[in-house]
C-alpha cells in the first residue's frame, strides 16, 4: 500500500489513501468468509483440509484513510503524489479481518519485515486469545518467507494468501512458487499506476535499475516488446519518422493478468482497478485460484466481488 505510516508501540495506526483501501478490504473480507464456509469440513483423501490465511505484508490491525508520505527508503517506488487525502477513519486491517472470519481458519500466518509491526501483530494474540495458538508471526522478507512456506507439503492443506505490498517488492519467482502448490488462492495488488506505469517512460528509455525491478516483478524481459511499439509515418517530404508508443494502463493490467494465468489454474478475468479520490488508478486487485478442482466456485465468488462489488 502506498501510503502506510510506521506504527509505534503506543498503537498509532498505519495511514493510507482513500476509499480504495476500504474497497479492497471489503472484497477480501467477503471472500474469506465465503472461502471458509465452502471448505468447512470438506474432506480430502485422508482428513478435512487444514485451512490457512497468509498475509505477506501484514502490518498491524487498525489503519486509517488519511494519506501521509511514509517509509522514505521506499519512496522511489511509491510515487506518493498519486495518493490523495481522504477523511480519517479507523478500519480493520487485513490481519484483524482474517481473525474475525467465521467459520475460522485453522492457522493464521502473518509476515512482516519490521520488528515494530511484528510486535503489534503479537498483540493480536491477546485480543484473540482463542486463536492465539494458531497465530504464527514470521519476521523477514516476504519473498523468502513465502517461498519457504510454499516448499512444504500442501496435499492436505488449502490457503488464501493476500499480497498487499508497499510498492513493487513482490518478485515473480514468489508468485510462481505460490502457483506450484496448487493449493493457494491468491489476492494480489498489482502496482499498476503507482509503480509500473511510472517506470515506463514515454521515450522508452528506461534506466537499468528500473528495468531490473520490472524484470523481477514480471518474471520476464519480454514486457518491453509488449509495452512499447514503434510506429513509422512519412513526413511531408516522404521521409519515414519513427515514434515510440507506450502501452495504456489497460494493456499493462491485461498483460499482468495474462502472466498470472500462465502459472495458476485460473484467474478472474476482470480485476478491479483501485483509484484514489482524484480518480487516478493506483492498483489492480487481481485474483488467481490455485487448485483446479476448486476453481469454479472460487472464481464465481471472486468474479462477483470484483465486478459487482460488496453489498
Amino acid at each position: 500500500m502506498a501510503t502506510r505510516k510506521r506504527t509505534t508501540s503506543q498503537g498509532r495506526a498505519h495511514r493510507f489513501g482513500g476509499d480504495w483501501t476500504s474497497e479492497k478490504l471489503d472484497v477480501l473480507a467477503n471472500y474469506l468468509q465465503s472461502y471458509t464456509t465452502a471448505l468447512k469440513d470438506k474432506p480430502s483423501k485422508e482428513s478435512p483440509f487444514r485451512k490457512a490465511y497468509i498475509d505477506a505484508f501484514a502490518g498491524t490491525g487498525y489503519r486509517t484513510r488519511q494519506y501521509e508520505e511514509s517509509d522514505g527508503g521506499q519512496s522511489a517506488l511509491l510515487f506518493p503524489d498519486l495518493a490523495a487525502s481522504a477523511p480519517q477513519q479507523l478500519l480493520d486491517g487485513s490481519a484483524r479481518l482474517a481473525l474475525k472470519t467465521q467459520p475460522r481458519f485453522d492457522r493464521y500466518i502473518f509476515i512482516e519485515r519490521s520488528p515494530d509491526r511484528c510486535a503489534q501483530l503479537e498483540a493480536l494474540k491477546q485480543e484473540f486469545p482463542d486463536l492465539a495458538n494458531d497465530i504464527l508471526i514470521h519476521q523477514g522478507d516476504a519473498n523468502e518467507e513465502i517461498q519457504a512456506l510454499c516448499n512444504k507439503d500442501w496435499r492436505s492443506r488449502r490457503a488464501v494468501l493476500f499480497l498487499d505490498p508497499y510498492g513493487m517488492q513482490v518478485e515473480w519467482s514468489t508468485i510462481e512458487a505460490i502457483a506450484k502448490t496448487r493449493a493457494i488462492d491468491l489476492w494480489v495488488l498489482f502496482p499498476l499506476g503507482i509503480g509500473v506505469n511510472r517506470l515506463l517512460t514515454r521515450s522508452g528509455e528506461i534506466p537499468p535499475m528500473w528495468r531490473k525491478r520490472l524484470d523481477l516483478l514480471l518474471g520476464t524481459k519480454d514486457w518491453y516488446e509488449e509495452f512499447y511499439k514503434v510506429e513509422s509515418t512519412p513526413d511531408l517530404f516522404g521521409t519515414e519518422e519513427e515514434r515510440v508508443i507506450k502501452a495504456s494502463m489497460e494493456t499493462i493490467g491485461r498483460y499482468f493478468n495474462k502472466r498470472l494465468k500462465s502459472v495458476f489454474a485460473d484467474v478472474a478475468p476482470d480485476p478491479r482497478v483501485l483509484r484514489n479520490s482524484a480518480n487516478c488508478p493506483l492498483y489492480l486487485l487481481c485474483f488467481a485460484v490455485g487448485n483446479p478442482k476448486g476453481a469454479p466456485i472460487a472464481l464465481r465468488i471472486a468474479n462477483h466481488l470484483l465486478t459487482k462489488g460488496v453489498q
